[in-house]
């Protein structure tokens, strides 16, 4: 039996003491906040009318079967604590210029019905087409990659790749260029471009591997939980509980303890004695681990490209408006939002807040979070990550966050949703908020942007091991929860 410590407390920290305690290991969760969850977040506002709930982080669960494989593996089914509802439609997109939106659901064949109907017959090809090649990079990404501990480019290079896999995942191809060689319409390959944002990356530097994603999104469904997806922190928590894991909130984890190259311990601010360790599994950002906690100046050369990173509305509108559970108002030039969000340092442009950004809308149908007769809207729009850098924007600047709060509400009410007059409140959340709120570098959200290769599980210190979205095999609930199976797999049971 180890003796493990865990440093964060969000759902890869969790899901990482849950399987290992449930195998006999000691563990202990180190959490710098007063709750757990980390980026999946809650926020709850009262108003005469009844509280608002709000999840602050994740919307939309995929792949339920991951979630299935981690709660049997501690000894519970995932039904007894959560309670699943599918979405559909998945997402509402909905295009400059007019016209039909389109709706995206789990049934690949009426998928492409809706296409046809929307765009025409040609379009509904070429989405197929296109659908054939996700699948075989979906295949081939489950099997060689998403469950199994990636060291290093080596790793990728000696798996078994047959050569219509690699044929479909494309080395070196982009996502933007694979949509431009399989789609004619230009709605598609925007919908296609958005899932490069997933990784917190620029669909045209994105690799086209990438469409493994709106495969899986399509194919496995979108799900919403009753209550928020923030009940999946507490259904985590009770778990760790009753499998007999301590778990310390506002415990803030300063130093991980190396010498002669395995792990010892870590420190903890205030307080004069290590926490003593076998193992040290850290569900923290990477720039975070080899910058503070473990100083590693090589490790950080490959860390510097950080993902996009959000600003959000927390809004209360009264009354019903007609959306659906998930909707996306995309902007008339894709093109210049992520030159804003990513700067572009060819033309000397630094990154800034986009003026005419996709606009990301959830409306829980969900009596729990709102009151009745009401709405609980999150607002997403992409962003620029919080700093001083070129790629960054100070996003603490006086009344910047008002002023581009209320820009956002202008462009959704030019795409003819308008809630101005309609609102019980809004609260606003910049990248600098989830920056102070998670620990996560200047608000990225996935941490590196994306890419198939990401910091590995296993740390430069024997006994150090990497989970969470800023780690192999990426970012979002299911590969965050991925990542804790590896490295629980690679540690192994107690006895």
């Amino acid at each position: 039996m180890a003796r493990i410590v865990v440093v964060g407390a969000g759902v890869g920290g969790l899901a990482t003491a849950a399987r290992l305690a449930a195998t006999g290991h000691q563990v202990t969760v180190l959490e710098r906040a007063d709750t757990v969850g980390g980026k999946l977040g809650r926020y709850v506002h009262d108003t005469p009318a009844g509280p608002f709930h709000f999840d602050t982080g994740p919307s939309l669960l995929t792949l339920p079967d991951v979630f299935h494989d981690l709660f049997e593996a501690t000894g519970a089914k995932l039904d007894e604590y959560l309670d699943l509802t599918p979405v559909d439609p998945i997402v509402r997109h909905v295009f400059p210029g007019g016209g039909p939106a389109l709706d995206s659901c789990a049934d690949p064949a009426e998928f492409a019905a809706r296409v046809g109907a929307a765009f025409g017959d040609r379009a509904a090809a070429d989405w197929q087409r296109l659908w054939r090649r996700a699948a075989r990079v979906w295949q081939a990404s489950h099997r060689d990659i998403l469950r199994r501990a990636i060291d290093s480019p080596l790793d990728l290079a000696a798996l078994a790749w047959r050569l219509g896999d690699l044929a479909a995942i494309g080395p070196g191809r982009t996502l933007r260029g694979l949509g431009r060689r399989h789609l004619s319409d230009p709605r598609l390959r925007m919908l296609l471009d958005r899932y490069a944002t997933y990784t917190g990356a620029d669909p045209r530097r994105a690799p086209a591997a990438l469409v493994a994603v709106p495969y899986a999104e399509l194919t496995f469904g979108g799900w919403y939980l009753r209550g928020g997806l923030g009940t999946l922190a507490d259904a985590l928590l009770t778990r760790c509980l009753d499998l007999g894991v301590v778990v310390r909130t506002g415990a803030t984890v300063t130093r991980i303890d190396a010498a002669g190259g395995r792990v010892h311990g870590v420190r903890l601010r205030g307080v004069t004695a290590p926490v003593p360790a076998d193992v040290v599994v850290a569900n923290v950002d990477a720039l975070t681990l080899y910058r503070d906690l473990l100083p590693s100046p090589r490790r950080l050369a490959g860390l510097t490209d950080r993902s996009l990173a959000g600003f959000v509305l927390l809004l209360g509108v009264a009354g019903d408006s007609g959306l659906a559970h998930h909707n996306v108002f995309f902007p008339r030039d894709y093109d210049a939002e992520f030159d804003a969000v990513f700067g572009h340092p060819g033309r000397g442009m630094r990154a800034r807040p986009a003026a005419d950004p996709t606009v990301f809308v959830t409306v829980a149908d969900d009596p729990m979070v709102r009151p009745a007769d009401h709405e609980a809207w999150f607002v997403l729009v992409n962003a620029p990550r919080h700093g001083t850098a070129a790629g960054a924007v100070d996003w603490r600047r006086p009344g910047l966050a008002e002023a581009y709060a209320d820009r956002v509400l202008d462009v959704l009410a030019e795409r003819g949703v308008d809630v101005r007059d309609r609102l019980v409140f809004r609260q606003v959340r910049t990248p600098a908020d989830l920056d102070d709120a998670t620990g996560a570098p200047g608000g990225s959200i996935y941490g590196t942007a994306g890419g198939l290769l990401r910091p590995a599980n296993r740390g430069p210190a024997h006994g150090l091991w990497l989970v969470g979205g800023s780690s192999h095999p990426g970012g979002g609930l299911p590969m965050v929860t991925l990542s804790a199976q590896i490295v629980a797999d690679e540690i192994g049971p107690a006895w």
